[in-house]
């Protein structure tokens, strides 16, 4: 006798011709001895072994087990040198590798520096008086020293970018400017030094660092007094000289700042100085000329460009004379200056190089003539005078302060 089914179908497709049909899902596919069984709920598995179909549980063993992470699948727990077990957080030997701990710290020292310019500055501005820096008073004057746009315009600098610097923003500040900011605070050689510290840049005036100058260069510079001699670089800085040099263009070069002790600036702009010069037009545009030669082998530095900067801003004859691009090798000649104490005295320029590479030279104005030696002469003496009144005026100043303190 054929078994039925409980769907009524042939289950070996006698009747049909067909073969057996595909049992429903969770449905025993080979009907018991016992009979039919019901049908069971798609998601109620039978405990007793896997049934198939979507909602079905995978046997622990066989080609569906999913594969196992172990030896290098597993992640390996960061662990800190000297240490048994796992760390948690960070590797402090990593974080110090990547340079983040450092980087805090700098950013942070970063931070000091732009707040101790930030003081520097306006603690200088407060101090200089409008007359000093040749600007009017006014009567609505409330800001001790010169205003914020005073210092601005009078280095050249935007209003905007000059109040940044003294609110300690993080911008960047060129060597030009900080020049600039220098000159306008009448900041000292001390000041000066602070300043770029602060700043976080190098100070490329000759005043700054000069390995060139020896004592025994100083030594020599005064054994040939009363010859007027000083040590220049190609830039035309004057980075030493002797006391009758000293006095042979103006009254005292010991009063003009370091930073502004240049042939070429006070050719340009210091009226006393040009005044001395009986040939000025002719020497400023020798002068212009060999420094293009020399700043061919130094195009890009910061102090040559602060220079040419510095004279294009101040002079209008510098420019004229500039873009004409002349070019003129060095060599001797004979020179002729009105002293302010002895008269006119005839000379010959002679340089001597110290050192090629760097453009250092002795230059030295021996007299051309009795009577310019004379004179010389004269001047020479009368800077010593001068010099004695000095250290004079010194020691009585020192001894007055120690019978105060006394």
């Amino acid at each position: 006798m054929a078994r039925e089914t409980t769907t009524g179908q042939d289950p070996v497709g006698l009747t049909t011709g067909q073969g057996p049909a595909r049992p429903a899902a969770g449905q025993d596919p080979v009907p018991s001895a016992a009979g039919p069984r019901r049908r069971r709920s798609a998601t109620v598995p039978d405990p007793a072994r896997p049934t198939i179909g979507r909602d079905s549980v995978r046997p622990a063993t066989g080609p569906d087990q999913p594969r196992q992470t172990t030896g290098a699948d597993q992640p390996r727990p960061a662990t800190v040198p000297g240490r048994a077990g796992p760390a948690t957080g960070p590797d402090p030997v990593r974080s110090a590798m990547d340079g983040k701990g450092g980087a805090a710290d700098a950013s942070r020292g970063s931070e000091i520096r732009r707040h101790e310019l930030a003081t520097f500055l306006r603690s200088r501005r407060e101090r200089i008086t409008p007359e000093q820096v040749q600007l009017p008073r006014g009567r609505r004057r409330r800001t001790p020293g010169l205003r914020r746009e005073e210092v601005a315009q009078l280095s050249a600098v935007g209003v905007t970018w000059y109040t940044w610097l003294e609110q300690a923003r993080d911008i960047q500040v060129s060597e030009q400017v900080l020049d600039a900011l220098a000159r306008t605070l009448l900041l000292d050689t001390s000041e000066r030094a602070h300043l770029f510290q602060l700043a976080g840049a190098v100070d490329p005036s000759p005043a700054a660092r000069c390995e060139v100058i020896t004592p025994a260069l100083r030594l020599i510079l005064t054994q040939l007094e009363p010859v007027p001699a000083c040590i220049q670089n190609s830039r035309y800085d004057i980075l030493a000289y002797n006391r009758t040099y000293a006095r042979l263009m103006m009254s005292d070069l010991d009063t003009i700042p370091p930073a502004d002790r240049n042939c070429m600036i006070l050719a340009y702009t210091n009226a006393e100085w040009r005044e001395s010069i009986v040939f000025l037009d002719e020497t400023m545009r020798l002068m212009a000329a060999r420094l293009r030669v020399s700043m061919a082998g130094h195009l890009g530095e910061p102090a040559w460009k602060m220079l040419l900067k510095r004279l294009r801003t101040e002079s209008a004859e510098f420019r004229e004379i500039w873009d004409r691009y002349e070019v003129v090798g060095t060599r001797g000649k004979t020179k002729q200056f009105v002293n302010p104490y002895v008269g006119l005295v005839t000379v010959g320029h002679t340089d001597l190089w110290l050192a090629p590479d760097l453009g250092a030279r002795m230059v030295t104005y021996a007299p051309a003539d009795e009577e310019s030696r004379a004179r010389l002469e004269r001047l020479h003496a009368i800077a010593l005078e001068a010099e004695a009144e000095a250290e004079a005026e010194t020691a009585s100043r020192a001894e007055a302060e120690a019978a105060g303190a006394a």
